[in-house]
């Protein structure tokens, strides 16, 4: 894939270039800053853009705003966000839209080589790879509301697991069960909240997410 990189650790950014390249990735463009990252994009639309939330100058949501507006102009410029903390307010804002081909993880999992390379390559293909951290935050928010308080044990396993992105098959392997149980588990659960039945994960990763403001 062609990737563009905007981090303001010099040291993670050359990090991250090496790895790219080493994996057979061309990296196009690594930058400090989220305006040059929107620049370069402008330029010569990658494939795929890895962007930190926090950036110079304020170091708020310097990175976050570029990812948006990277999403807004150019939809087939996948993207994925990279963040120290759950910023959950940032998170819930990126993922209020079509989540095909976004990802959000949290700095350490980069630590995780295998993780981080299977979400860009994810994402990259135009699916959703989000950290389990983040999605366990951000359900606890709506621990309060009635349609996810019906779910059962299993069923909100699968839910946290189809709002990291996963498809049915890879939830069956995670969780040791048939596919066919995640299937039924999923109708399940879309009765439960009251969701449309739809094709493809990454919708399914934007209806768990419609809860998220609740």
């Amino acid at each position: 894939m062609r990737v563009m990189l905007a981090e303001d650790s010099t040291l993670l950014r050359e990090g991250l270039v090496r790895l790219l390249q080493e994996e057979g990735h061309e990296v196009a463009a690594a930058v400090g800053e989220a305006d040059a990252l929107v620049h370069a994009v402008a330029a010569d639309q990658p494939d795929v853009v890895v962007v930190d939330v926090r950036m110079p100058p304020t170091h708020t949501d310097e990175g976050l705003r570029a990812a948006l507006e990277i999403r807004r102009r150019w939809p087939r410029v996948n993207v994925l966000v990279l963040s120290q903390y759950v910023e959950k307010k940032y998170a819930t804002e990126l993922m209020s839209g079509d989540v095909a081909g976004v990802g959000y993880l949290l700095k350490d999992r980069v630590a995780q080589v295998g993780d981080f390379l299977d979400a860009l390559e994810r994402v990259g293909a135009g699916g959703a790879a989000f950290d389990p951290e983040v999605v366990r935050q951000l359900l606890a928010r709506t621990s309060q509301v009635d349609p996810l308080a019906t779910l059962t044990p299993r069923e909100r396993d699968v839910l946290e697991r189809m709002a990291q992105g996963l498809t049915n098959a890879s939830i069956a392997q995670e969780l040791h069960v048939s596919q066919s149980a995640v299937e039924k588990h999923v109708n399940a659960l879309f009765d439960k909240l009251r969701l449309s039945h739809t094709a493809g994960y990454s919708r399914r990763v934007l209806a768990v997410l419609r809860f998220l403001e609740s």
